[in-house]
This record gives C-alpha cells, sequence and structure tokens, in this order.
C-alpha cells in the first residue's frame, strides 16, 4: 500500500545527549553600520540589496552558503565586494517534473534564502523562518509569498537540496559528510539557520527570537532539527503543521541505501571502480540522476548518526530533544485534497459507492471489517471518495499527530491546533471534486501565504488569515499564540489534552479524539 504522502503525490499530481534543553546563544555579531539606504543591507559576507514595496522590504536570492559539491557538506559562502542584487529568488534546487508545488530544473548551486521584512524602522522583531513542503522532493522558499507573515515579524525562507540530490545514500558518499550520506538537506538548512543567528539583526529581527515552521515535509524537518543535537542553539520555538514528529521524519540506513540502489546502478555507477566518482562525475548529469530516482520517492535524513542521533519518535518519547515551546497541528480532513486530486486528474473520476469496500479491504487488510463497521458509507452521504478521505485522515494524521503532542507536552510548553474551517479555496485551474475538499491538506497555506496556486481570498477567507497570522506571530514572539478575541488556547497538557479548533467562527476547544475515532484507531496499533 502507498504511503500517506506517496498517495498524496500521485493525486496532487494532475493538481546531543539527554535532555537537550536551551542552549545558551552567544552574544550576536554588531548590526552593521546603517547604509542610509533600506534596500541596503550588509551581510557577514557582503552588502545586498533588495527592493521597498507594500510597506515590506525584501531581499531575494541571498548565498548561505557556497556552491555545493554533490553529495558533500555545505560550506560557507564566499565574501563578495560591491552590492549584491538581492531583488530575484535564486534558482530552485534539482527536482524532477511531478507536482504543483514543483518547480522542474537542474541546478546544483541553489543554497539560497529570502529575507522579508516590515518597511517600518525598527529593531528586534520576532523571526520566522519557514522550511518549505513538497516531501523533501520539490519546492522552492520564495514560491511561498510571505508578505503577509512578515508584517510584524521577520520572515526567511529558503531552497536546499533536494530528493535524489540530497539523499542518495552509499559508504562510497560518506566522507563527504562528518554525518555520513543521507541527509543533506537537513545540513543545508542548518547552515541557513547559523546564517540568520549571525545576520537576522542587520535586517531588524531578533537573533535570539527565532522561530522555524514547516509543513508537510518541511514540517518533518522541524521535527528532525527538534531532535539533531547540531541544530542545538539555532532557534528558540518551533511550529509544525501536518506533520506528525511520531510517525516520521527519518528513516534507517538501511532504507536509505535501499532506496539509493537502485539510482546507482540505473545511471552506471554501481560496478564502477570509484563508486563516488562516478555519480560526481560531469558525465552522470542532473537530468540523469532525476530520472533515475523519479518523482515518487519519499526520502528523509538518515537517523542513528551523529547528525541525527534517534528518530524524531524516540528523541520525543525519551526526552532527548530541544526543548523549546511547540506549536503543532493538524488539518481536520487532511486526505479529502489527496482524492479530490484522484478525481480532478485528466481522466480521473469519482470512486464509485459500489467500490467503497473493495477499496477499503485492499488498502487496510485484517482491519478491513473493523474500519467499515466504523464508518458506513452511509455516514459520509454515501460518497467513497469522501469516507476514504475521512478514513485516511483519522489514521494517518489525526491520531498520529495528537499522539505527538502527548510526547512533546510530556517534556515543553506545547499548543495543539486543528485547523478546521469548511469554506477553503481549491486549486485554481482544476475543476472542484464531486465531495467537499474542506481543510484538506494545505488548505491552510493558503491564509499564510500570497500562493499561486490559490486564488484570491474572499473577505471572509482574508478575516481568518489576519487571525491565523495574528496567532502564529503572537505565538514567535513569546511562545503565546492566544490574543484578543482569539484567547483560550490553554497548552496541551497529558491532564488538560486542549486542541484549538480554527476557523472563521469563535476559536474553541475541539473533541477532537472523538471527532477523529482515536480510541478506535489505538486499539488497531
Amino acid at each position: 500500500m502507498d504511503s500517506p504522502a506517496r498517495f498524496r503525490k500521485r493525486a496532487l499530481a494532475g493538481l546531543a545527549a539527554a535532555a537537550l534543553a536551551a542552549v545558551a546563544i552567544g552574544a550576536a555579531p554588531p548590526a552593521a553600520a546603517k547604509s542610509g539606504d533600506p534596500a541596503v543591507v550588509t551581510t557577514d559576507k557582503g552588502a545586498v540589496r533588495g527592493v521597498l514595496h507594500g510597506g515590506l522590504r525584501s531581499f531575494q536570492g541571498i548565498p548561505y552558503a557556497a556552491p555545493p559539491g554533490r553529495w558533500t557538506s555545505p560550506e560557507p559562502a564566499a565574501p563578495w565586494p560591491g552590492v549584491r542584487d538581492a531583488t530575484r529568488p535564486g534558482p530552485p534546487c534539482a527536482q524532477p517534473v511531478g507536482l504543483p508545488v514543483g518547480v522542474p530544473g537542474e541546478a546544483e548551486d541553489c543554497l539560497r534564502l529570502n529575507v522579508t521584512t516590515p518597511g517600518r524602522e525598527g529593531d528586534g522583531l520576532p523571526v520566522i523562518v519557514w522550511i518549505h513542503g513538497g516531501s523533501m522532493m520539490f519546492g522552492t522558499g520564495d514560491m511561498y509569498g510571505p508578505n503577509r507573515l512578515a508584517a510584524d515579524a521577520v520572515v526567511v525562507s529558503m531552497n536546499y537540496r533536494l530528493g535524489v540530490m540530497a539523499f542518495l545514500t552509499h559508504p562510497a558518499l560518506d566522507a563527504g559528510s562528518a554525518y555520513g550520506s543521507g541527509s543533506f538537506a537537513l545540513e543545508d538548512q542548518q547552515a541557513a539557520l547559523r546564517w540568520v543567528r549571525a545576520n537576522i539583526d542587520r535586517f531588524g529581527g531578533d537573533a535570539g527570537n527565532v522561530t522555524i515552521m514547516g509543513q508537510s515535509g518541511g514540517g518533518y524537518a522541524v521535527c528532525d532539527h527538534l531532535a539533531s543535537p547540531m541544530s542545538a542553539g539555532l532557534f528558540d520555538r518551533a511550529i509544525i503543521q501536518s506533520a506528525p514528529c511520531a510517525t516520521g521524519g527519518s528513516r534507517t540506513r538501511a532504507e536509505a541505501e535501499a532506496d539509493s540502489a537502485a539510482v546507482i546502478r540505473t545511471v552506471g555507477c554501481a560496478d564502477a571502480a570509484d563508486v563516488a566518482a562516478c555519480l560526481r562525475s560531469e558525465e552522470t548529469t542532473v537530468a540523469e540522476l532525476l530520472a533515475a530516482y523519479g518523482p515518487w520517492g519519499e526520502p528523509r535524513p538518515v537517523a542513528g548518526t551523529p547528525l541525527l542521533p534517534l528518530s524524531p519518535a524516540e528523541a520525543l518519547r525519551t526526552g532527548r530533544f530541544h526543548r523549546v515551546p511547540v506549536l503543532v497541528g493538524v488539518n481536520h480532513d487532511e486526505e479529502n485534497g489527496m482524492y479530490a486530486g484522484m478525481e480532478v486528474n485528466p481522466g480521473g473520476k469519482p470512486i464509485p459507492a459500489e467500490a467503497y469496500e473493495s477499496t477499503v479491504r485492499e488498502q487496510y487488510g485484517a482491519d478491513a471489517d473493523a474500519i467499515l463497521a466504523r464508518y458506513p458509507l452511509s455516514d459520509h452521504d454515501n460518497s467513497a471518495g469522501l469516507a476514504l478521505s475521512t478514513i485516511g485522515t483519522d489514521r494517518n494524521w489525526a491520531k498520529p499527530t495528537y499522539d505527538t503532542a502527548k510526547l512533546l507536552s510530556r517534556w515543553t510548553k506545547t499548543h495543539m491546533f486543528e485547523f478546521a474551517e469548511e469554506k477553503t479555496p481549491w486549486f485554481v485551474g482544476y475543476d472542484e471534486p464531486s465531495f467537499p475538499w474542506r481543510a484538506q491538506h494545505m488548505a491552510e497555506l493558503a491564509y499564510q501565504f500570497d500562493m499561486a496556486l490559490f486564488p484570491a481570498l474572499t473577505p471572509e477567507q482574508d478575516r481568518l488569515a489576519d487571525r491565523l497570522i495574528g496567532a502564529w506571530t503572537r505565538f514567535a514572539e513569546d511562545g503565546n499564540p492566544n490574543g484578543g478575541r482569539d484567547g483560550g488556547w490553554q497548552r496541551f497538557t497529558d491532564r488538560r489534552p486542549h486542541v484549538q479548533s480554527l476557523t472563521s467562527g469563535r476559536w474553541k476547544p475541539t473533541e477532537f479524539t472523538r471527532d477523529h475515532q482515536y480510541a478506535f484507531w489505538s486499539s488497531l496499533s
């Protein structure tokens, strides 16, 4: 059976030690002298010129590391003379054709970041570092327009190596990193976070108040940073959206090598006298590597190394992670987008009601009888797509996200949310599916970022966007998302497992475990 994330991609293709607590941060480097031009900022490697627009300052395509060698750790960027243009984003890191959230390309020199700040003068703003999703296979930082989020915070996004160019794993490649091969995306992100600590004060941000934020694949990366000793001291809070650390974020070395073996054979390097030299040769092109790996991989960093000694789940279970405040959550209807995507694919169509039982039996095997009894088709408007989406959301997303909050809350301050708005935007250029998509996977992103994937928000959706961004910014400021009409959001604890429902109506606690059949799925675990 396809993994939930792989299934989602197929559907959307048509559309060190115990208790790593807070680590003392050294004093930030002194801010550069004011140039007199707010569009020019001097970083530790040289000056950059951005643009002023809509009350914001934007700087794009800033190198946070040198051009990386293939499957080697990132190194510091070289200084540059004069003033570097920072008005355009850097190239997307190499990625295949496959998803609307992807930007196909073959660039290896791609380690760039973007900074967006409020246009007003001032220092000490909270910093939000956005780690984009895309299953660690697709995407760029700049495709998530940060203008809304940057009203009261400094927002940083980055491009990092993806897919085969980040996660290919083989003993011959291990010399490229002190941690072995297979986790270069995580190393790149850490290099970007080091850049933020060293430079963000020059852009008006507080280098001692950095929140890392990610969704889906980027959310799993946040799980990894929580567990990685090498991320110690690089962030102060964390936001995890649609990425349950309790079930994802890493893989074993054996899994990574097995995933890589076919690629190495296909490009003709498996029997080479020097496998590493063959893979790094100009004769082995990026296009060949991308084609050999394909668009459906599910790469993750390798656990069991100095970079990631434990899987995120084990790190949270044992308390051996960075105990910073965490905001973690899930969308009410995560898998609605998957099954809806199947319908709107070229040649796709709704799953007939009579196929519901056979589909459940195919996907869930020995548990099918219990699942069919718990999720009768008649409870879901006789829509097989809606019923299957509900099953998948409860099993693959709701339960493990709740488990993640339980694990986190035993060690650190934790708030949990469920994004549950029903009238959300659907993807531009695609027909609407036969059943409501509601708060599907990615739905909240339309409210947090300006994205070409979604249409312009309605006035009511705009108001919800302001409320969401206010809560996220307040959390980035001091670890508390409460404010104004959106108060009453209590911490999640074992004794009081508070899950805040976020909609265009009144925000309030939700009966999360009841709504998502938590006890039922726990009995099948």
